[in-house]
């Protein structure tokens, strides 16, 4: 195995671990964001600061304010000295259509994801404007 899928795949397993910290009930999703081999950022879905810690309502459904990893990771790396330019999202769930907006005005180049979502508008968005999509289906 070259260099870059070993990478890829350790940075997708700590993303995989950083998913653990999500409060979400139905689907625990977690991002890092690495540019020249240094983490530079991290999130996992859940509801923005202050907000209690519960992302489903009584039916089940996900409430309509909750984040996902891939907004908390670039919103945290916006608020700090580090830019996203030219960077990496390792992401345990392909990114959803209004994430790959924010990936792509991030200016991230690359995308490497492990689920693959039941919609694909995110992917073929992000793939149109030339960030690079990498699916590995399997961390073993």
């Amino acid at each position: 195995m070259d260099k870059q899928i070993l990478l890829d795949r350790r940075y997708l397993r700590m993303a995989t671990i950083w998913a653990e910290n999500s409060y979400c009930e139905r689907r625990k999703v977690g991002a890092i964001l690495v540019r020249d081999q240094m983490i530079i950022s991290d999130g996992y879905n859940g509801t923005p600061a202050g907000f209690e810690n519960v992302c489903e309502d009584d039916s089940g459904a996900t409430k309509p304010y909750v984040l996902h990893a891939e907004a908390n990771a670039i919103t945290k790396v916006a608020r700090s000295n580090n830019s996203s330019e030219g960077s990496t999202l390792y992401v345990t769930a392909s990114p959803c259509l209004e994430c790959a907006k924010l990936i792509i005005q991030a200016g991230v180049r690359r995308v490497v994801f492990n689920d693959l979502y039941r919609l694909t508008d995110g992917v073929d968005l992000l793939r149109r404007a030339g960030v690079e999509c990498v699916h590995i289906s399997s961390l073993d």
